[in-house]
């Protein structure tokens, strides 16, 4: 047989299938050296991207999780002050590189930035539910996605051996 690991995919990713025999594998392909080279260069390059896109999800996941975490914080010090009678002075962002001090009385909510222009008001045990939930599911897609990094990094790696020693 000319190929040793199995034409699996995951996540859409498909698998590089090890090359043993070289003449085996172009004689049931049906292709001549420089064919088969083009076609796993063509490969090569479609990893290669989805390893780009792949990496952008990532790196927006790590800056996200912090930034959960730390909402997460401000409702927990929020619910921590509640009925002792003391305000909380907060910094906050305003937009971009602009900030504003505000003193937080005691509060039954809070309001949360959920994107695209839209803020909903949560009591605080509502806005920690959903925050922790956020945060679950923000570190399980990081592991998703780490694992698919492997997966990908695993061909990659195939496919740049089967190019440069075997064919």
């Amino acid at each position: 047989m000319s190929t040793s690991s199995s034409s699996t995919e995951r996540r859409g990713i498909p698998a590089a299938a090890f090359v043993e025999d070289v003449q085996t594998y172009l004689s049931q392909s049906n292709l001549d050296v420089n064919s088969a080279l083009a076609f796993l260069q063509e490969r090569l390059q479609q990893y290669r991207v989805v390893e780009m896109k792949l990496l952008a999800q990532q790196r927006d996941l790590q800056a996200k999780i912090p930034d959960i975490e730390k909402c997460l914080d401000i409702v927990a010090t929020l619910q921590a002050k509640k009925g002792t009678g003391e305000a909380t002075i907060a910094d906050f962002e305003v937009s971009e590189g602009i900030y504003s001090r505000a003193r937080v009385e005691d509060t039954d909510s809070v309001c949360l930035w959920l994107g695209a222009n839209v803020m909903l008001e949560y009591s605080c045990e509502e806005a920690t539910a959903l925050l922790q939930k956020n945060l679950e599911n923000a570190k399980g897609s990081l592991e998703v996605l780490v694992a698919d990094l492997q997966f990908l990094r695993d061909q990659v790696t195939i496919t740049q051996v089967i190019c440069q020693y075997h064919l």
